[in-house]
C-alpha cells in the first residue's frame, strides 16, 4: 500500500514542474522578429511547436499587417 501512495505522489509532482512561458498576441505583435521565427517553425513541425502558438502566431501577424499595433493607438 505504502509503495503505491509513493508512486501516486511522485506522478503526481512529475506533473507540477515549472509551467513554459506562453507567449501571448501582444507579446508577438511587439516582437515581429519572434512571429517570423515562429511562423518558420511551425511551417516546419507544427506539431512540435504546437498548435496554439501558431495560431498565435498567426494572430499577431494578422495584427500587425491590418495596423492593431500597440504603439498606433492614441488616446
Amino acid at each position: 500500500m505504502n509503495k503505491m501512495m509513493l508512486l501516486m505522489l511522485a506522478t503526481a509532482l512529475t506533473g507540477c514542474g515549472p509551467s513554459q512561458p506562453s507567449e501571448t498576441v501582444d507579446y508577438l505583435v511587439a516582437h515581429p522578429e519572434r512571429i517570423k521565427e515562429l511562423q518558420r517553425q511551425c511551417k516546419e513541425d507544427r506539431a512540435k511547436v504546437g498548435d496554439e502558438l501558431c495560431v498565435r502566431a498567426a494572430e499577431a501577424a494578422k495584427r500587425r499587417f491590418f495596423g492593431d499595433r500597440p504603439e498606433q493607438k492614441t488616446q
